[in-house]
């Protein structure tokens, strides 16, 4: 086809082809509280609510037959009985876009283990019901029924509550911001997507989330499995600050850059989380998905953060977004207490995220610098922190590529722990196999409380 014709397509489009809402299940999002400050004593309570995200939906077609199926692995295909996937051509994704519907998600509490009161939130990481299991959730915060809520870093600061004190090795429970577009990516990817914020739809990251079903508010239909089309490499990126990704033994803050500053789809290559070498492949990932990260166990403050450790899995954290440095410290029995320095030789002697720290960690952990590749600090400032941003909470253990030992374990062999910045904490790494974690980790939940924002010092009284 000639690419003319690929640009024009979408305008020709009648709205039958575009993803639509199901009708089987009601979308009630569950109601939650958050404030927004001015001063540690001027807090307004915002009524809001939250949705569930697209990916953990079930989608059928009008005679309400599963168009996904998935493997206990987490690799997914589209149903040959359902959509025509004769070829990979723009026709394949048109029609499994066309007859494939969003459903909503009912019974948050019942389907996904997800249970809101007033301004807590608790997300299990394994719910069972009849002749299922979910594993895992992720949601957005809305602004009204069909937006989400957004927020600018620059110059302000969060505070939340948690408890992590059921999640295991192998677990991440993260809240963080990604760049999504605030409708959900309705107007972005017209006419495909009438969906929109109000079912989850048009979630991107730094890590270029793959095994996605929608991308760009289409089918991801373009890799050919032995049961239907597959999806491992389909994926969407853009702009994320991770503010807490975590769980019992472990932490970390990350900021992720993009080749672009906006929601954008990664087929192929782009998508894949394989190392990039540029003899090889000659064109770097489309986002630094290792990014510029402060985990204290990795920095060599081991006795920080963990169960029985200077600061238990049940405080108050507190980040704020600098122009010059981004960093957090805990409020605990009402003491503020700061995260500890690097102890590693050629690193800043201060915690957090800066250019300096940004510029040289890669460095001293001998590891690729793809965040240099997309202009390092100057893009963090514009991609970042002077955006509107959406907030994103999450539970899951389906890292199936590297285990999230990235997070708290150790590179697998035969990465020697002895040097800088192997061990990001202190669980065995054969333990965090997806299925393992998924099966030790059965009653794992997290807990999130009193979310606040506003400009720095306005959140929490010191």
């Amino acid at each position: 086809m000639p690419l003319l014709s690929i640009f024009l397509l979408p305008l020709l489009l009648p709205s039958s082809l575009a993803q639509k809402k199901g009708n089987l299940s009601p979308e009630t999002h569950p109601p939650f509280q958050w404030a927004q400050c001015t001063s540690p004593t001027n807090c307004t309570t915002i009524n809001s609510s939250l949705v569930l995200d697209a990916n953990w939906r079930w989608v059928h077609d009008d005679k309400y037959r599963n168009c996904v199926e998935q493997n206990p692995d987490g690799t997914q295909w589209w149903n040959p009985a359902v959509c025509d996937l004769g070829d990979e051509s723009p026709a394949s994704t048109n029609n499994c876009t066309s007859k494939c519907l969003l459903e909503g998600a009912g019974d948050y509490r019942w389907s996904y283990g997800i249970t809101t009161t007033n301004a807590t939130l608790m997300q299990k990481l394994v719910t069972r019901v009849e002749f299922a299991t979910n594993y895992g959730s992720r949601l957005f915060l809305l602004e009204k029924k069909d937006r989400y809520q957004t927020f600018v870093l620059l110059g302000n600061e969060l505070s939340f509550e948690v408890d992590l004190s059921t999640v295991g090795c192998g677990v991440n429970a993260a809240l963080g911001f990604v760049a999504m577009d605030a409708d959900g990516g309705v107007e972005r990817h017209k006419p495909w997507n009438e969906a929109g914020a109000e079912y989850g739809t048009g979630y991107c990251d730094g890590w270029c989330q793959d095994r996605q079903r929608f991308v760009g508010g289409r089918a991801a239909t373009n890799k050919q499995g032995a049961r239907g089309y597959q999806w491992q490499s389909d994926g969407a990126c853009c702009p994320e600050f991770a503010v807490w990704n975590s769980n019992a033994h472990s932490y970390s803050m990350s900021s992720h850059i993009c080749e672009n500053d906006d929601y954008e789809p990664c087929p192929g290559p782009w998508c894949d989380p394989t190392y990039y070498d540029p003899d090889e492949r000659g064109v770097p990932p489309k986002c630094a998905r290792k990014g510029c990260e402060y985990n204290p166990y990795r920095m060599g403050a081991k006795e920080f953060y963990g169960k029985g450790k200077l600061v238990d899995t049940t405080r108050n954290v507190v980040t704020r977004w600098e122009e010059d440095r981004q960093y957090q410290f805990f409020i605990q029995d009402g003491k503020r207490i700061d995260v500890p320095a690097p102890t590693w030789d050629g690193l800043p002697k201060q915690s957090g995220l800066s250019k300096e720290m940004c510029d040289v960690q890669t460095n001293v952990f001998m590891e690729q610098d793809i965040w240099a590749v997309h202009n390092g600090w100057p893009t963090h400032q514009r991609q970042v922190l002077s955006r509107p941003m959406v907030l994103v909470t999450s539970i899951d253990a389906a890292d199936w590529y590297t285990w999230n030992t990235w997070l708290d374990s150790s590179k697998i062999p035969p990465y020697d722990d002895r040097d800088p910045g192997v061990e990001h904490g202190p669980c065995p790494w054969e333990d965090n196999e997806p299925s393992i974690a998924r099966a030790s980790n059965g009653q794992a939940k997290v807990v999130w409380s009193n979310i606040r924002f506003g400009p720095i010092g306005s959140t929490v009284e010191l």
